[in-house]
């Protein structure tokens, strides 16, 4: 018991006390801030994006289509004087797409006031636990990789009543990770059919979102998101665990 004792004092606390304030590292790319006075509608940032995120005027990035490889800054910041600039916000998840549209003058508070409604239904019967089901519907494994972080001592999401399940039946809704293969078409519906209703769908990163830099490829098949609600959008490539995180407790509006 002893031992126990001094490896608490010596390690203290190894998950995050606040996980909604938590500090991220500066070089995170995260909320876009755009100034469309300082663009020249030279469309360079939207040559050189590789999912078609970002158009000019207005100067706007869609986080949904957006990698956060950081190339429209870098060419912004020589040609306009840096019209684009990634701050280090992680706070992204939004209920609907349109909300996922940066555009001239979004602040971190505007962007997270308004990115996830409450809904009267979901608090009542989720604000206390939530399951879900994992698909890698043909993702390159980064966002399943980071997901899987969300349950290490670090983030420790399981304190929030926030699981990963192994089966469908046993989940509250279904967690989307890559742009849905034609091969993964079939267990994806057969997944969120097998879930128990009321079930809830929350895509995980730009693959998922839009089909990432898959979006035109011959093997991708989306149908699954013209015939099903999606609850929940979460952006990144890949999704940082504090993206995540935030994005369900705010969905779910667990203090």
């Amino acid at each position: 018991m002893f031992d126990t004792l001094k490896m608490k004092l010596t390690q203290k606390n190894q998950f995050i006390p606040d996980i909604k304030n938590a500090a991220m590292r500066s070089q995170f790319r995260g909320l876009p801030e755009l100034d469309n006075s300082k663009c020249k509608n030279c469309n360079a940032c939207a040559n050189i994006c590789p999912t078609g995120a970002i158009s000019t005027n207005p100067l706007k990035i869609d986080l949904g289509k957006c990698t956060f490889c950081g190339a429209c800054e870098r060419i912004c910041k020589n040609n306009c004087s840096g019209a684009i600039h990634f701050s280090n916000y992680y706070k992204l998840g939004a209920d609907k797409l349109e909300k996922l549209v940066v555009l001239d003058g979004t602040t971190p508070e505007d962007y997270h006031k308004k990115a996830i409604e409450v809904r009267k239904e979901i608090y009542s019967i989720y604000n206390r636990s939530i399951k879900f089901r994992q698909v890698s519907a043909g993702g390159c494994n980064s966002c399943e990789m980071e997901l899987n972080a969300c349950s290490n001592a670090n983030f420790d999401m399981g304190r929030f009543g926030i699981d990963f399940v192994a089966s469908p039946r046993h989940a509250d809704g279904i967690v989307v990770t890559g742009p849905i293969t034609k091969n993964m078409a079939y267990a994806l519906e057969d997944c969120y059919k097998s879930t128990p209703e009321p079930r809830i769908v929350i895509l995980c990163g730009a693959c998922a979102i839009s089909g990432g830099v898959y979006q035109e490829a011959s093997e991708i098949n989306r149908e699954f998101l013209q015939k099903y609600k999606v609850d929940l959008y979460i952006p990144g490539c890949p999704v940082h665990p504090l993206t995540f995180i935030n994005a369900v407790l705010d969905f779910i509006r667990k203090k």
